[in-house]
């Protein structure tokens, strides 16, 4: 008997995991070849001795509930369920008591906003009522004083005589008449049917006492042009307007509008006139000046004939001869920025204390005086405020001057209100002359302020340029 009998031969189990290839198709002809391995589980079955005590365990589990669960577990749990669901049902009758209270609230406050609104309008109506009764009674007063008045002077006005040469009148009545008898037709027209309608509303003082007519009364202005008529027909007035007889100035070309302004005539009967002499235009075309003479000559106006050559004859003025020229006082403008000292250096020249009176030491205006010299002539001075707002004052002052003094403090040097003094200056291309001022303070360096003044093209005569500088 040999070693093997009955025993397998010793090798590898094949549990492990297994593998295969798997060929994957790509488009466009293309492949790959993909490694997969597959693992098998290990399922244990249980051995038949193993079912016992499980049999033996049931009769514990049968104390516990569905699910495993105690009893007094699950009755613990009921119990909060329940108590849950109390809680819900309180917390919703709650929320329905509060919305309740709050419609309720709402409704009470729209109520009374509907009540103070009724009673706001209730007050207005009665106040507008009462005010236009007011109103009403008292324009019914007016007309009532009105129509008295009226009927006092209807008998007042003594009849007007009938004259034995009615006949000789002039024939200008007609058209009074006629004027009269359509107001009388038209005032007819629109009284007609009043007394028919049905009177409504309330009974005005002026339907009582007008016995109850209901119709419209004739003013007092009414009433006078009237008897202004009747006295013109019965004095045989004539009702034409005086023509007035205007010179009318007349360019080479004029615009119609503006010759019917000229002549004091409206457009449309100028337009008109230039209609019938086969011209047809409007009011903002232009004419010649011999049309325009026809229709200036049309209406009864004199015509003045002017050209742009006329402004010649203003240009052509004859000089004055020398002996009847007079020498005039030269104007001297100060200028500077604002507290450098123009006016107190001004009131030392004319021996006055003018700086005391303007708001804050700082000069509001021009100033312009006039100074004695020793020799006998004036001279005039204009005084210039210095600070930025009153530019354009400056500028007026440096156009009508001879001569430009201007000051610059020797402790503040150039600022930018003598910056623009020295513009002005070269604006209006006058000399100018540069008076340093202040230069007793203990700051003061007037070398600084001739250098800052070459920034300029201010050159003093120290520096070899032609501007004048005085120390003061």
């Amino acid at each position: 008997m040999s070693d093997s009998d009955g025993k397998k031969t010793l090798g590898v189990r094949g549990g492990g995991p297994r593998s295969g290839n798997v060929k994957q198709s790509f488009s466009h002809g293309r492949s790959k070849n993909v490694v997969v391995e597959t693992k098998r589980k290990r399922v244990v079955v249980p051995k038949p001795g193993a079912a016992k005590p499980a049999a033996g365990g049931a009769g514990t589990a049968g104390a516990s509930g569905a699910g495993g669960i105690q009893n007094a577990e699950m009755e613990r749990r009921l119990k909060a369920l329940q108590a849950a669901k109390a809680r819900e049902a309180e917390e919703v009758a709650t929320r329905e008591a509060d919305e309740k209270a709050r419609v309720e609230e709402r409704e009470r406050r729209r109520a009374e906003q509907e009540n103070k609104e009724r009673e706001q309008r209730e007050l207005e109506e009665r106040a507008k009522a009462k005010a236009e009764a007011e109103e009403r009674a008292k324009k019914e007063a007016e007309e009532h004083k009105a129509r008295d008045a009226a009927e006092k002077a209807a008998r007042a006005e003594p009849a007007q005589p009938r004259s034995n040469d009615a006949r000789t009148v002039k024939p200008a009545a007609p058209v009074s008449r006629k004027r009269e008898q359509e107001d009388d037709k038209r005032r007819a027209k629109t009284r007609g049917g009043e007394g028919e309608n049905r009177r409504s509303g309330k009974l005005t003082v002026s339907q009582a006492l007008g016995g109850g007519e209901g119709g419209r009364q004739r003013s007092m202005a009414s009433m006078r042009r009237k008897q202004e008529r009747a006295r013109q027909k019965a004095m045989g007035e004539s009702q034409e307007r005086e023509k007035i007889v205007r010179e009318v100035q007349v360019p080479e070309a004029i615009v119609v509008s503006e010759l019917a302004n000229r002549m004091a005539e409206r457009v449309a009967e100028v337009v008109k006139s230039l209609m019938k002499m086969g011209m047809m235009v409007t009011q903002n075309q232009s004419i010649d000046a011999d049309t325009a003479e026809l229709i200036i000559e049309e209406f009864g106006h004199k015509i003045v004939r002017v050209s742009d050559a006329d402004v010649e004859d203003v240009i052509n003025e004859v000089e004055d001869a020398e002996a009847d020229l007079k020498p005039r006082p030269p104007v001297i403008t100060i200028m500077g920025h604002v507290d450098h000292g123009k006016t107190s250096l001004l009131d030392a020249i004319r021996q006055a204390n003018v700086v005391s009176g303007e708001a804050g030491g700082i000069t509001q205006h021009i100033g312009a005086y006039q100074v004695t010299a020793p020799d006998g002539s004036l001279l005039s001075f204009l005084d210039t405020p210095g600070h930025a707002a009153f530019t354009s004052m400056r500028a007026r002052g440096a156009q009508v001057t001879d001569i430009v003094v201007l000051v610059v403090a020797a402790d503040d040097s150039v600022m930018p209100q003598t910056i623009e003094a020295i513009n002005h200056a070269k604006a209006a291309k006058v000399p100018m002359i540069v008076a340093i001022n202040k230069c007793d303070k203990p700051d003061a360096n007037p070398d600084i302020v001739r250098t800052e003044l070459l920034q300029h093209e201010v050159i003093v005569e120290a520096m070899s340029g032609d501007v004048q500088d005085v120390e003061v």
